[in-house]
């Protein structure tokens, strides 16, 4: 297993970046898919972005496409969230998580994700 904990979360306004980091504790870390799923009061935890054991990202959120950059760093047991041109709709609480993906169409999905941080919040003020 491994434990997970997210930050750089914040206060930002339209149009600014954010990274968002998630480091993770545990030997096995490197085996772990990864992923960023984002929430908002009353709704569903939703797919943000993803990326393999090897560095590969799983295709993106089309929320996510062209502004966000997911990337890895097994040296530092870290995972990334690069999120440009930020907007009001983004504002929501980001969870890193790590999963075994049997499956890249798994990606997309919070159940096959078996470890969980606690989030980090993103606000975007208009």
């Amino acid at each position: 297993q491994v434990q997970l904990v997210e930050s750089g979360g914040g206060l930002v306004r339209i149009g600014d970046s954010l990274r968002l980091s998630c480091a993770a504790s545990g030997r096995t870390f490197g085996i772990y898919d990864v992923a960023w799923f984002r929430q908002t009061p009353g709704k569903e935890r939703e797919f943000v972005a993803a990326v393999s054991a090897t560095s590969r990202p799983y295709p993106y959120a089309d929320s996510a496409k062209g502004r966000f950059t997911i990337s890895r760093d097994n040296a530092k047991d870290r995972v990334y969230l690069q999120m440009n041109s930020l907007q009001p709709e983004d504002t929501a609480v980001y969870y890193c998580a790590a999963g075994l993906l049997n499956e890249r169409t798994h990606a997309t999905s919070a159940r096959y994700y078996s470890q969980w941080g606690q989030g980090t919040q993103v606000t975007v003020s208009s």
